[in-house]
């Protein structure tokens, strides 16, 4: 047993309301590193920690939780960042209709960047060379966009962070350049195109 309360996929829905069923990864390279095990509650309590590569089968959405529990007001604070989420998902289906975890599914495809420069030295030179991103980073570089995203717009703003975050996936998923998260993304493509 793997995840948090783990039942068999008919019968599994997310916090009690979202299925897992027709939920689908377009990009194939993140097939194997966005984990849509069905679980009731995405809390694996580290169960991966130890094990190289233990995080692609973390369900992607405690993988959102927990980048939501960055070092400051809610570092560890896991059952904070759940309501955070829970939340955010019943405003992503007030606003689009749809099942939110395929909407967050769309944003982490969209918002994964491709390439990144990396610094290589020669004889005391540094010079930034293109490479591409392994589809591990990409996943975790995607999610990390959009909790940033979220945490800069709920800073100094009356707007609460469970509707920023919404906002942030929804914009993600339908691929706005004023997503935050995809502004990032072509940023650093950018730099990598530029360095190539």
């Amino acid at each position: 047993m793997s995840g948090g309360l783990e039942v068999s996929s008919e019968h599994a829905l997310l916090f009690g309301k979202w299925s897992y069923i027709g939920v689908e990864v377009r990009d194939p390279s993140l097939k194997k590193y966005i984990s849509l095990k069905p679980v009731i509650l995405p809390h694996t309590s580290g169960r991966h920690e130890k094990r190289r590569f233990g995080k692609a089968e973390v369900p992607i959405v405690e993988r959102l939780m927990n980048k939501l529990m960055r070092p400051g007001r809610s570092g560890g604070k896991k059952h904070l960042a759940y309501n955070i989420v829970k939340t955010a998902f019943e405003m992503i289906h007030i606003e689009t209709g749809e099942n939110p975890l395929q909407v967050l599914v769309r944003a982490i495809e969209n918002a994964a960047p491709r390439e990144e420069t990396t610094r290589i030295m020669y004889g005391g030179i540094t010079y930034h060379v293109s490479v591409d991103i392994s589809p591990q980073r990409r996943v975790d570089l995607a999610l990390r966009f959009i909790t940033d995203g979220a945490r800069n717009c709920a800073f100094n703003n009356p707007k609460p962070v469970e509707e920023c975050l919404a906002e942030e996936i929804i914009r993600a998923s339908k691929g706005d350049p004023q997503s935050y998260a995809i502004r990032q993304k072509e940023e650093i493509e950018r730099i990598a195109l530029s360095s190539r």
